[in-house]
């Protein structure tokens, strides 16, 4: 059985100023197709689709320096993006001043291909480090993209056949601020890269060192997602059914919380762990974990000594009244998290 991966690799920085180039005139493309779309709907009352937009497009690739392929892309992108947002009329993308667009080249299935050990599109080899070998695989669609710091990745879509999960075991993972995530066994991740990074941040910023800036951005960000990769598949690896609570990082955003649930990065751990387990056959679900600290995971009950509220997000370790069990905030919330998870699987998972 195969599924589709994303693979991500750095282009070599002496194609840069050629990508900008085309990235220009994929955003020139985009500024049209986002007047001609809004015009249509001011003075007809039509919504245009791909297909209407291709007329207006068709052949313009080679004064631009595109590929045809890329043309269609950018229109299928618009329309695509335009559903979702319900607007008559997307942002600009711009080419140039403080609030450039990063440069993004979409590539169609077929448009790029590996050849002489070299990414080809548009008649244009594109040399890049390749970690994954990606010769041994047959590119589905694609795209270029451009980071804050002005390096350039060729990201591609490819099928892989899907390895079973050897693991056995069952765990959950309570996601929270003081630490990313938790889990039953007692392991987790202490996340807090930018809590890490923040007097040098603040130091780049006051001395208005924008490249500075950048790269300490940059390594907050890598730094957590190799934690949050290796976690996931450390998990994954090992169990056969992973549970992790329902905590919206969505809604905390808008609260005090906001810059450490951010800096937690609970939607990417999510996300890995969702695509992970698809591709090893591994059960995931989120689960409600509404009393989960609360509720001691030995008797089951929800004692006095518990903590709760606002006041007792600062216990961190706590005796159950109860039976006299000895818990781990964290670690406790975890179990209580595995159990119910147990209980939706003996019920069965109900169609959505």
């Amino acid at each position: 059985m195969q599924k589709t991966k994303t693979l991500k690799v750095r282009v070599k920085d002496k194609h840069a100023r050629h990508l900008n180039e085309m990235a220009r005139s994929v955003n020139f493309v985009w500024n049209y197709i986002n007047e001609l779309s809004s015009r249509s709907i001011k003075e007809r009352g039509k919504f245009l689709s791909a297909y209407d937009i291709h007329p207006y497009t068709k052949g313009a690739g080679k004064e631009l320096g595109l590929h045809s392929h890329t043309l269609q892309c950018v229109a299928s992108e618009y329309v695509t993006r335009r559903k979702q947002f319900k607007k008559n009329r997307l942002n600009w993308r711009k080419s140039g001043g403080v609030r450039r667009s990063l440069g993004w080249i979409p590539v169609n299935t077929g448009a790029a291909k590996w050849k002489n050990g070299q990414v080809f599109h548009n008649g244009c080899f594109f040399s890049v480090w390749d970690s994954f070998g990606l010769g041994q695989y047959k590119f589905r669609t694609a795209s270029f993209s451009e980071d804050a710091r002005g390096r350039w990745y060729f990201n591609v879509v490819v099928s892989v056949e899907v390895e079973q999960s050897a693991g056995t075991g069952a765990v959950g993972i309570d996601l929270g601020c003081k630490e990313s995530a938790t889990d039953s066994n007692g392991e987790g991740v202490e996340g807090r890269e930018y809590r890490k990074l923040e007097a040098k941040l603040g130091i780049a910023q006051r001395a208005r060192n924008k490249r500075r800036v950048k790269t300490i951005h940059a390594k907050i960000r890598n730094r957590r997602q190799d934690d949050l990769h290796k976690y996931s598949r450390k998990l994954v690896n090992k169990n056969a059914a992973i549970f992790v609570g329902n905590v919206s990082s969505q809604a905390l955003t808008k609260t005090k919380m906001a810059k450490s649930v951010l800096d937690a990065g609970w939607g990417s751990l999510k996300t890995m762990l969702e695509y992970k387990c698809d591709h090893a056959g591994v059960a995931f679900e989120e689960i409600n974990e509404s009393y989960s600290t609360q509720t001691c995971s030995c008797c089951g009950t929800i004692p006095d000594s518990s903590p709760k509220g606002r006041t007792g997000l600062r216990i961190r370790e706590w005796t159950c009244s109860e039976c006299g069990a000895e818990h781990h905030r964290d670690i406790n919330a975890a179990k209580n998290i595995l159990a119910a998870g147990h209980r939706r699987l003996a019920v069965g998972i109900p169609v959505l």
